[in-house]
C-alpha cells in the first residue's frame, strides 16, 4: 500500500512551517515518514501538499503530488486516492506514528473489505489522518466536495467504515495519534525523539 503524508496545512499555531522544523537535525515530517516506512505493509511514501510548498518537500527526496483543491484534509485524501488507489494516509505532523499500528490498520482494512478503516475514540471523534482508504471511496468524497461539504468525517461515516476502537489499543499505539500543533507540543515528544 502507498503511504501518503499530508503536508498542506498552514502551521499557524506553530508560528512557521512546522513540518520543516528541525528536530535532531532533520525536519519533523521526516520523523513521520521514516516511521511509516518502517511499516511492513507500506511500499512507498508520497507527500501531498500545496503548489506553494511543493519545492520545499521535493528536496526531501520523495514523490510529491500537488493538492489543487486546497480545501483541507478531504482535498488531500481526494488527491491521494485519485492518484494512487488504496492508500494509508497520515498527517505529516505525527512523529510518534507506530509502524506496527500502521500495519494493523492496513490488515484490518483488507480484512473488512470496507472503503475506509479509521481509528475512532469513544466520544465518536475520528482520526481520519491515520487511516486506510480505498480508491472506491473517491466517488463518495467527490460527491460531497461538489456539494461544498468539506468535512472528511462526514464522508467516512457515510461509507460504513471499519472502526478501530482507540481505547482498546495498546498505549504506544494510542500515542501514534499525537500530532504537533504548537512548539509547546515538542516537549511532549521529548523522550521519543530526543528533542
Amino acid at each position: 500500500m502507498i503511504g501518503v503524508v499530508l503536508a498542506g496545512g498552514k502551521s499557524s499555531r506553530f508560528g512557521g512551517e512546522k513540518l520543516l522544523y528541525k528536530i535532531n537535525g532533520k525536519p519533523l515530517i521526516l520523523h513521520t515518514i521514516e516511521r511509516v516506512l518502517n511499516a511492513k505493509k507500506i511500499e512507498e511514501i508520497v507527500i501531498v501538499t500545496s503548489k506553494e510548498k511543493m519545492k520545499s518537500f521535493e528536496k526531501l527526496g520523495f514523490s510529491v503530488v500537488v493538492d489543487k483543491l486546497k480545501i483541507g484534509p478531504i482535498g488531500g485524501v481526494y488527491t491521494a486516492i485519485s492518484h494512487f488507489a488504496d492508500v494509508f494516509v497520515v498527517a505529516g505532523d505525527m512523529p510518534l506514528i507506530n509502524p506496527k499500528f500502521v500495519d494493523w490498520i492496513v490488515e484490518k482494512f483488507h480484512e473488512s473489505n470496507t472503503l475506509v478503516c479509521v481509528p475512532k475514540w469513544k466520544n465518536g471523534y475520528l482520526e481520519p489522518l491515520h487511516a486506510a482508504y480505498s480508491q472506491d471511496f473517491l466517488e463518495m468524497i467527490k460527491r460531497q466536495i461538489e456539494k461544498g461539504e468539506y468535512m472528511l468525517g462526514k464522508a467516512i461515516r457515510a461509507s460504513s467504515p471499519c472502526y478501530i476502537k482507540i481505547e482498546s489499543l495498546p498505549l504506544e499505539w494510542q500515542e501514534s495519534l499525537f500530532n504537533i500543533n504548537a512548539k509547546s507540543d515538542l516537549k511532549k515528544i521529548k523522550g521519543a525523539l530526543q528533542v
